[in-house]
C-alpha cells in the first residue's frame, strides 16, 4: 500500500516522514486561484479535495494507494489568506497580523484507490503572532520565506520566533494534521501504523 502526498510542500513531506511515513510525492498541479470568494474553511476543504482528485486521476498513480491532498489558509478578520506571492503583500499581511491572532485552517482529503472512497475534513489551529516591528517584518520578507506559504508565515522556520503561541494541533500549522490524517485513515478502514515505513 503506497501513501501518496498530493502536494509539493517540503514541510508537509518532512512532517509525514518524521511521523514514520515515507510518502510518494505526486504534485497535483491544481490552480489554487480557481476558487475565490469562499469562506476560509470551505476554501481549504474544497482545494484539498481538488488536489486529491487531480492526483487520483493520474495514470502514474500506483494501483494500491492512499492519496492525501491538503491545503491551508489563514483566517484573519473572516478573510482567507493563502500565499501572499509578493513582498508587498507579505508586508501588508504582517502589518495586519502583528500582535493579533488568526486561525490556520487546513483541509485534508484522503482517497483509497482500493475502495474508491474519499473522506475529507478540516483542522483549525489558533495562532498568536508577536507584535513585530517594521524592521523585523522587512527583514523577514526579504528572506523570501513568507511569500510562498499560507498566511505568510512558518512556525517551523524563520517565522517561528514571530509566533508566540498556538492553540490546537501544532502539525496543522506546518500544513498537515497528523491526528486528523490518522482519524481519516481509520474512517477508510486503514490503520495509521500500517503506513509506518519499515527499515
Amino acid at each position: 500500500m503506497t501513501f501518496v502526498l498530493a502536494s509539493q510542500s517540503p514541510a508537509r513531506l518532512a512532517t509525514l516522514r518524521k511521523a514514520g511515513l515515507d510518502p510518494q510525492v505526486i504534485v497535483s498541479g491544481v490552480d489554487e486561484d480557481q476558487l475565490d470568494g469562499l469562506p476560509p474553511v470551505e476554501l481549504a476543504l474544497r482545494l484539498a479535495e481538488l488536489k486529491c482528485a487531480a492526483v487520483v486521476e493520474r495514470e502514474d498513480l500506483p494501483s494500491d494507494a492512499v492519496v492525501l491532498g491538503c491545503d491551508s489558509v489563514l483566517e484573519l478578520d473572516g478573510e482567507a489568506l493563502g500565499k501572499p506571492g509578493t513582498p508587498e503583500e507579505a508586508t501588508r499581511r504582517w502589518q495586519a497580523m502583528r500582535g493579533r491572532s488568526g486561525v490556520l485552517v487546513t483541509g485534508h482529503a484522503l482517497h483509497d484507490t482500493a475502495t474508491g472512497r474519499t473522506v475529507s475534513a478540516t483542522a483549525a489551529t489558533t495562532v498568536h503572532f508577536a507584535d513585530v516591528s517594521d524592521a523585523e517584518i522587512a527583514a523577514y520578507v526579504a528572506t523570501g520565506e513568507p511569500l510562498h506559504v499560507a498566511g505568510a508565515f512558518t512556525v517551523d522556520g524563520l517565522g517561528g520566533a514571530f509566533v508566540t503561541g498556538i492553540e490546537g494541533c501544532h502539525h496543522n500549522v506546518v500544513g498537515v494534521s497528523l491526528p486528523l490524517v490518522r482519524t481519516l485513515l481509520g474512517d477508510l478502514g486503514r490503520s495509521w501504523t500500517d503506513f509506518w515505513a519499515r527499515g
